[in-house]
């Protein structure tokens, strides 16, 4: 006399693949377990985020009230040796 389910009629756990297709967008979380990488990232993020701060007010302050404009460089040539340059 068989007490226990037999492993044909036991429910088949979720698969993965499902639990994939609902995962988000974006930077993933550290695991709290990891103390010392939790502070490394966080003080990483802050001084990137006042990094860029500092140096978008140097540009607005720079530019003043001036037309900003778009500045491009020379096209380049596939020449392999630099041959036909102007200016030589």
């Amino acid at each position: 006399m068989v007490q226990n389910q037999s492993k044909g009629l036991q429910k088949k756990a979720a698969s993965r693949k499902a639990d994939a297709s609902h995962t988000k967008k974006g930077k993933r979380v550290i695991a709290p377990k990891r103390k010392d990488a939790v502070k490394h990232d966080q003080l990483k993020k802050t001084l990137s985020t006042k990094i860029n701060r500092s140096i978008e007010r140097q540009i607005v302050g720079a530019a003043g009230n001036s037309m900003l404009t778009i500045v491009r460089g020379e096209p380049t040539t596939d020449d392999p040796k630099g041959k036909n340059k102007k200016g030589k």
